[in-house]
């Protein structure tokens, strides 16, 4: 008798081979030469809710290039903190004709991280109370332009008190409305054509002289137009306020030498743009949910009025407006500025138990992850109760994460927060709203996702 029948538990068995990788299944419903895109296209949000009843990853193809959705909270969580895959794919390379590839929106690596530590000083905790006083003034400025019975067109007042907010606290430039209202012109245009160019990836026909290339060429000509002037109007000032455009022009590189214009130029873009962007399209969403629910609006008032005891809303009542907080929540959730986010695969992985190869493209979807009814009991409904503690604390960890987690985890987010926290109080506190005839608050898609055209009537209280 040998040992090992004596004592079978001693017995060295060969380890268990690590689980085969698995191929994502294909969505259905792709044609040839476009693939899936046409229906991205068709009805996106529609298609990235259905993709999944397929799996949690899934194959689609955009044109000739096969892309991986990702369509749970667990896996995007885990594809936004995994070191491998990096900001890049369509939606990133439509930016790029916006952002430039030197601003930190688009740049990965060594350069994200240092572009990061130049811009965080304005963007931490201890630097928002400091915009305090901009974000009241131009709150209650809002609400005092309009007037009870007039009809407030709400994209372009929305867009015009975000890039006033970003351009007076982060830029402290002087901006007249005409300038906001260029931008808004510009940012309409220019995001519907990156939004085309990213699911409809048909390159040479872009380059044609259509009348719809031809518009977007000359908005993003003036859209970058506008930031050198902001540039060289503070370079001519010798002005050094403690902003972040002063931060950027003393920046030094990884060498010690002043970075580059075009990185300056770029980072301007990446902090201006898509915050005044998707900032707007929240506001726009909230002046809909004031409107669409006045129950809501009502509790906004008496919470602010309990925290107030009657005076304007500031700054130092932010943290004390929890109702307030909750309604901006359940707007993002239900209408998330930002409805769709790429990656790119460095390296071959895996994720899910699902093969990736090197170089992969992979797709998600906020706006779906935040709709799922495995994640939200009456997904569909409009309740911001659902964030009071003891029920946010049964929501999944990553089904609900609007300034995104990890190295790309926005900066800004308490700064976008304070002051979507101070519009919302200074505009329910002195109207209700009501939609007017010819308003038309279905979602538009684009790179963001914004109403139609909403039109609003403010009434006095």
């Amino acid at each position: 008798m040998t040992v090992e029948s004596v004592n079978p538990e001693t017995r060295t068995e060969p380890a268990d081979p690590a689980p085969e990788l698995r191929e994502p299944p294909v969505a259905g419903g792709g044609v040839p030469l476009l693939g899936h895109g046409w229906r991205l296209a068709r009805d996106p949000l529609a298609f990235m809710s259905q993709l999944r009843d397929h799996g949690d990853i899934v194959r689609i193809k955009l044109g000739p290039k096969t892309v991986y959705a990702v369509t749970s909270p667990d896996l995007t969580g885990a594809l936004a903190l995994s070191p491998d895959y990096h900001i890049a794919g369509p939606l990133w390379e439509s930016l790029e004709g916006l952002l430039g590839k030197e601003g930190v929106a688009t740049a990965n690596g060594p350069l994200h991280r240092r572009q990061r530590r130049t811009i965080q000083p304005a963007f931490r905790l201890g630097a928002i109370p400091a915009y305090g006083p901009i974000m009241e003034e131009e709150a209650h400025a809002l609400a005092e332009r309009w007037r009870p019975g007039q009809t407030v067109d709400a994209t372009s007042e929305s867009f015009r008190v975000a890039v006033r907010v970003a351009a007076r606290c982060l830029l402290r430039g002087q901006y007249m409305d005409e300038r906001a209202e260029r931008l808004c012109v510009a940012l309409a245009t220019v995001f519907r054509g990156m939004y085309r160019r990213m699911v409809v990836p048909l390159g040479p026909l872009y380059r044609l002289p259509l009348p719809a290339n031809r518009a977007f060429n000359d908005a993003l000509a003036d859209l970058h137009r506008l930031v050198d002037e902001i540039v060289a109007e503070r370079r001519a000032s010798g002005q050094k306020p403690d902003d972040l455009l002063t931060a950027l022009l003393e920046a030094k590189d990884d060498n010690g030498d002043p970075i580059g214009e075009q990185e300056i130029h770029d980072q301007v873009v990446a902090i201006l743009t898509p915050g005044s962007e998707t900032i707007a399209s929240t506001i726009m969403w909230l002046l809909q949910a004031l409107a669409d629910h006045p129950e809501h609006a009502d509790r906004i008032r008496d919470e602010v009025e309990a925290v107030t005891g009657g005076r304007p809303v500031a700054f130092e009542d932010v943290r004390g407006l929890t109702h307030t907080n909750n309604v901006i929540m359940e707007a993002m959730r239900l209408r998330p500025a930002v409805w769709v986010l790429t990656r790119r695969a460095v390296t071959a992985t895996e994720l899910g138990g699902y093969r990736i190869p090197a170089g992969a493209d992979i797709i998600y979807s906020p706006y779906a992850i935040q709709r799922d009814p495995k994640s939200y009991a009456d997904n569909l409904e409009f309740d911001p109760d659902r964030w009071l503690p003891e029920r946010a604390a049964n929501v999944p960890k990553y089904a609900m994460k609007p300034f995104s987690v990890g190295n790309r985890k926005c900066p800004s987010d308490h700064f976008s927060m304070a002051q979507l926290t101070l519009i919302t109080a200074a505009l329910a506190t002195k109207y209700r709203f009501e939609q007017v005839a010819g308003s038309n608050d279905a979602v538009r898609v684009g790179i963001t996702l914004r109403p139609h055209d909403l039109l609003v009537r403010p009434v006095a209280r």
